[in-house]
């Protein structure tokens, strides 16, 4: 479903709570507290504030489809955005579809600046933590681990150093954060935000992503894919490398070209639709362009996005600007 397809379907917000109703119940509506199917339906408007000193002004955040449950013993009031990712938002649910249409279907993603230009949001601060709660749906779910033959490389995002030259390696790097990429060859791709680029950590990581049984793993020369692979419990023998430092980049079917051009496209993101990006944040938009990434060939792909929206617990401001 891309931008035009949402803008037909969802003129208005009841277009829209209609729609997350059939996703959430298929068959028929249930209180998200108790379960019981015993509902009974509230009348409520929405429309223009009459009286105080927001008189004039349209009301904000009024869902027009609210309903009660029926059980003695709970009495819940809910709307089928009760307990999702959209809970307490006051932006109308139009804005939210349309918002999500865009970055589902952006190849290098939509920043906060440019969806509340787009849309007519009406801070920056709403729109990036709108921006945030949309990736976090985006997050991996447990899949199938990597096989056949898998591409291995790992890169650093981060501010450039400006020191001494001829310094070591720790120092250059020291404000810099390593991602590990995995691409299986005409299949998905992992990218992981690493706590530490040791051998025990990366072995860690190749362990939980990648099958024991798989028919090649292809590197570059760093030295510490050996130590990984035997903490990975992959043969060393299913271990092809190229060398970078001599300028070899492909050797038969030995190149990590694919994972590479995968870390091409998110620094192009960063450079030309973020700017920069934070660390603390950037588990999260790793998972955006991971997800886009694997379902590239997919038909739509926003409704598989919708779905785990609703499924996922809602995140707090607080919780996204926690140190």
């Amino acid at each position: 479903m891309n931008l035009i397809d949402v803008t037909k379907q969802f003129k208005t917000d009841d277009d829209c709570l209609a729609y997350l109703e059939t996703m959430r119940w298929p068959d028929g509506i249930r209180c998200p507290v108790c379960g019981c199917n015993r509902i009974s339906t509230i009348e409520r408007k929405s429309g223009i504030v009459t009286r105080g000193k927001n008189k004039g002004q349209e009301r904000k955040n009024r869902r027009t489809r609210i309903y009660q449950c029926l059980e003695t013993t709970c009495k819940q009031q809910f709307s089928a955005t009760a307990g999702t990712i959209f809970n307490d938002s006051h932006l109308p649910l139009t804005k939210w579809f349309m918002a999500l249409a865009l970055i589902v279907d952006a190849k290098k993603s939509m920043s906060a600046k440019q969806l509340q230009e787009h849309l007519g949001i009406g801070s920056y601060k709403t729109a990036w933590y709108m921006a945030h709660r949309i990736r976090k749906a985006m997050e991996r779910e447990n899949s199938d681990k990597l096989s056949g033959i898998v591409e291995i490389d790992a890169t650093w995002i981060g501010g450039r150093y400006h020191g001494p030259s001829g310094l070591g390696y720790a120092k250059r790097y020291s404000n810099k954060d390593a991602v590990l990429g995995m691409k299986q060859r005409d299949g998905q791709v992992r990218m992981i935000h690493l706590e530490s680029d040791d051998s025990k950590t990366l072995g860690k990581h190749i362990a939980a992503h990648v099958s024991r049984d798989v028919e090649f793993v292809m590197t570059d020369e760093q030295r510490g894919y050996p130590k990984a692979f035997i903490e990975a419990r992959i043969h060393g023998s299913k271990h092809k490398r190229v060398n970078h430092s001599k300028g070899e980049y492909v050797n038969g079917i030995i190149t990590t070209n694919g994972i590479e051009s995968t870390f091409s496209l998110f620094k192009r993101a960063i450079i030309g639709s973020f700017h920069k990006v934070s660390i603390k944040h950037l588990h999260r938009y790793l998972s955006e362009f991971e997800t886009r990434f694997n379902a590239r060939k997919a038909e739509d792909r926003f409704e598989p996005t919708l779905r785990r929206m609703l499924g996922i617990e809602p995140m707090p401001y607080s919780e996204l600007i926690a140190e």
